[in-house]
């Protein structure tokens, strides 16, 4: 993966003279936001195809600090703000970091992965994801690369979750929604979705839990043309589960950890990290390598 110093340098000086939005670079080379006395940086967690066992890409979060030494949640930064301005100024400062981030004066093929507030949703009437768009245009990146994580509060007003979904896909974006684990009546609701069905479902590696095999709810899943992602993957057992369900993309720290290095030299079966098996004795250290082969694939 190369890097542009020059590159980087003509993309942050656009997007400063094209936004008002308040980003420098830190010493470190990575893009910093600032929103009223908070430091806004990105730390990203590898999200891994299932079938090649590579890293597709990336999820982005946020990490704030007030006053450059006091950790504080991107939550409590909200509260900084009154109404919905500062919310809509605040969620798009972040995107932008984010994407500055990843892209910029870097080439790989790997996807963003980028979740948005849902006051967010309803603050913005209509054209979701023009603003974001604008951004992505000015350092050159098509909106097909970034995958837009709808949150599962939206789930509850599915005409809203209509709208947005329209909306982010006339701008190009792929779109992502989140399981309600709430039974069979989701899978109908996904289906009264039609045309506007997601390019993926997220699901929670807890689902396992309660169905045991997960399989016939990722199979209806891809039967709407949608792939599946298990997020939260956290034990040996949840990884085989998720990959003996079919499912498409994985995430969790059991796989990586969010960080703010870029990694896409990761491969499932040959990464060198270890790590103890829950159902293993302690002196019994076991490789991603033996889970995969567990889920017998």
């Amino acid at each position: 993966m190369s890097i542009s110093s020059s590159q980087e340098k003509d993309e942050l000086a656009r997007i400063q003279e094209a936004t008002d939005y308040a980003v420098t670079r830190a010493e470190n080379g990575f893009i910093m936001g600032h929103f009223f006395n908070c430091s806004l940086s990105s730390i990203f967690q590898p999200v891994f195809d299932a079938k090649t066992r590579s890293v597709a890409g990336h999820a982005a979060y946020i990490r704030s600090v007030m006053n450059e030494e006091n950790p504080l949640s991107p939550w409590k930064v909200l509260s900084l703000g009154e109404g919905d301005a500062p919310l809509v100024r605040f969620d798009r400062l972040c995107r932008a970091v984010h994407v500055l981030n990843y892209f910029s004066g870097r080439s790989h093929e790997g996807n963003l992965f980028v979740t948005v507030q849902p006051r967010l949703l309803e603050a913005v009437k209509d054209d979701h994801g023009r603003a974001f768009k604008r951004i992505l245009d000015i350092i050159g990146v098509e909106t097909s690369r970034v995958v837009i994580e709808i949150p599962a509060e939206v789930n509850r007003n599915w005409k809203l979750l209509k709208h947005v979904i329209s909306n982010y896909r006339s701008h190009g974006y792929r779109i992502a929604i989140n399981h309600n684990d709430v039974g069979d009546d989701w899978v109908a609701e996904l289906a009264s979705l039609y045309p506007l069905y997601p390019d993926v479902v997220r699901l929670e590696a807890s689902v396992l839990q309660r169905l045991g095999d997960a399989g016939p709810l990722v199979d209806a899943i891809h039967h709407f043309g949608a792939q599946v992602l298990f997020r939260e993957i956290e034990t040996a057992r949840q990884l085989t589960g998720a990959v003996r369900a079919g499912v498409d993309l994985l995430q969790g720290r059991f796989l990586g950890i969010p960080a703010q290095a870029i990694e896409f030299d990761l491969l499932l079966p040959a990464t060198a990290t270890r790590y103890l098996s829950a159902e293993a004795s302690p002196g019994n250290v076991r490789t991603l390598q033996h889970y995969i082969d567990a889920a017998g694939i």
